[in-house]
């Protein structure tokens, strides 16, 4: 394992960033994060999407609730050309009952490419707890 304090920082400038273009509600864009043969296992869905085009329809339809992200808590660790963060976050949404917030368990896997770190696998799951 090479996770230095850097590689830590880079990784989770990641998801800070993948945040910040979800609340900017761009679908396009945060797909383009994932690299072409990722895997989203999305929250709010009980379809695995396994190809940009699935992807970007979940994203459609879940940017639709206005989400706002936040990070709670993130453990990374880093091998050399694979990352790994997985942690909890949340997200305030505009449903159509009113304002919710969704507080999920979350692991991204990011493969370094000549482009830079790309999103390979993410889990997102609502927390049983706060069901």
């Amino acid at each position: 394992m090479t996770t230095t304090p850097a590689a830590r920082v880079e990784i989770s400038e990641l998801l800070t960033a993948w945040c910040t273009t979800l609340e900017r509600r761009n679908a396009h864009e945060l797909v383009a994060l994932y690299a072409p043969d990722a895997t989203l296992v999305p929250t709010v869905s009980n379809q695995t999407r396994n190809s940009p085009a699935e992807m970007l329809e979940y994203f459609e339809r879940f940017m639709e609730l206005e989400p706002r992200a936040k990070k709670h808590t993130q453990n990374i660790s880093v091998y050399e050309k694979i990352a790994i963060n997985s942690g909890i976050y949340s997200f305030q949404t505009q449903a159509q009952s009113g304002p919710q917030e969704l507080v999920c368990r979350f692991t991204f896997v990011y493969r370094k490419d000549p482009e830079g770190w790309r999103i390979i696998e993410h889990h997102s799951s609502v927390m049983p707890e706060t069901r």
